[in-house]
């Protein structure tokens, strides 16, 4: 009889800093991110590292104190990968190896891991395949590292150099061919998006695992990928949904996250034409993470970089079943209440209050304010087609009475 197998994660340590710039509660933030990160990839985290300096060490990120605490714990744990919240350079990365002998890794290289992992199309496969060569490109010297051992004297130091050079060439080339068949693949998805006809678009935006692919699913009653893990949709994926009457188009898009890495901005603002081309975006935010507010504004600066900033916005808190606010005990004078404590009324009181009819309260997976939520897409949807196309008017009502 067969063993029943079972999954195998790498064993991993993290290590972050706290600076002038990233107080010791926003770097507790990131190593919760980035742990979730490590999680999706396949790695176990055993221990976190984290040395308060005013500025990353130039030449092994963290200092030599704390990186022989870090190396001690590697050889006696048998860690095979440290994994480091910020981007390294290339000399950074080489010395870190030299020291730790284990696999090093940063945010960058662990989320386009994750991107490798997601992509299902040929058309993410390439983005992702760009992002990494872009990634790779100088770094390719530090990857020698093994030749040193070789080359041991005058006339050893050539072959070394002349293969590095060779790579780069390869890797060159290899990112020019990829630019090219994006460009192609882009053509033909413009084109595509052209057939659709003149529906109005609607594009779901959001951070990373804020439910958008569970939100596509229960109003779409389609079969998107959805799991409680970061990233995972990586392809759009673009729905055809009626609600009443009125048809309209509904995609799904990329989860944003902090620290996106600049080759994935690069390699994906094609991705994110189905943002662009929207009529309305569904802005969905996980009500019940306590950074939800620094994920609106994470967002919000990614649809300023692709000039999508300006569009029509509906934001969608979700995840209100999962929404806990910490409670101060009555006999207890001391605790100042902070946001930790609002409940999701004192929430609706405070900035979201001038959002207007802006602002819905949902939760996709226990379908709770369903039928409002569909009715004030309907609305909205129904503001731009009229728009369009005025002698439709008569076609749909105002407002949308069914049963659910």
């Amino acid at each position: 009889m067969l063993e029943k197998k079972t999954h195998e994660y790498e064993k991993a340590i993290l290590i972050g800093l706290i600076t002038r710039d990233q107080d010791q509660e926003k770097s507790q933030e990131y190593l919760d991110e980035l742990e979730f990160l490590a999680f999706t990839a396949g790695a176990q985290v055993l221990k976190r590292f984290v040395q308060r300096m005013e500025m990353p060490n130039s030449k092994t990120f963290i200092g030599s104190g704390k990186m022989e605490e870090v190396r001690v714990f590697v050889e006696e744990n048998e860690i095979g990968t440290a994994v480091f919240d910020d981007e390294l350079s290339p000399a950074q990365q080489k010395n870190i190896e030299r020291i730790l002998k284990c696999k090093i890794i940063d945010r960058t290289n662990l989320i386009l891991d994750i991107f490798a992992q997601r992509a299902q199309t040929s058309y993410a496969r390439t983005q992702v395949e760009l992002a990494q060569y872009e990634y790779l490109l100088p770094r390719l010297a530090g990857m020698w590292t093994h030749l040193e051992r070789q080359r041991g004297g005058i006339g050893m130091r050539g072959p070394g150099e002349t293969e590095i050079e060779t790579d780069r060439r390869i890797v060159r080339d290899r990112i020019s061919l990829l630019k090219a068949k994006l460009a192609k693949i882009d053509k033909q998805m413009a084109v595509q998006r052209g057939n659709r006809g003149s529906l109005v678009r609607v594009a779901l935006i959001g951070y990373t695992n804020v439910g958008k692919s569970t939100l596509m699913n229960v109003i779409s009653k389609s079969d998107v990928f959805a799991e409680n893990k970061l990233f995972a949709t990586l392809d759009t994926t673009v729905r055809k949904v009626v609600i009443g009457n009125l048809p309209f188009l509904l995609s799904d898009t990329v989860g944003f996250i902090r620290k996106l890495p600049t080759q994935l901005v690069e390699s994906f603002k094609s991705t994110l034409d189905e943002v662009r081309e929207a009529d309305l975006l569904l802005h969905v935010v996980d009500i019940s993470h306590a950074s939800f507010e620094d994920h609106i504004r994470s967002v919000n600066s990614i649809l300023d970089e692709i000039d999508s900033a300006d569009k029509p916005v509906l934001m969608v808190f979700n995840k209100i079943d999962a929404y806990k606010p910490e409670v101060i005990d009555e006999d207890d004078l001391v605790t100042v209440p902070t946001k930790a404590h609002y409940t999701l009324e004192d929430w609706k009181q405070t900035w979201m209050n001038t959002m207007e009819q802006d602002a819905i309260f949902i939760s996709a997976l226990n379908k709770e304010n369903l039928e409002e939520f569909r009715k004030t897409v309907y609305k909205k949807v129904r503001e731009i087609h009229v728009t369009r196309f005025p002698y439709n008017n008569f076609l749909y009502p105002e407002s949308l009475e069914y049963e659910s």
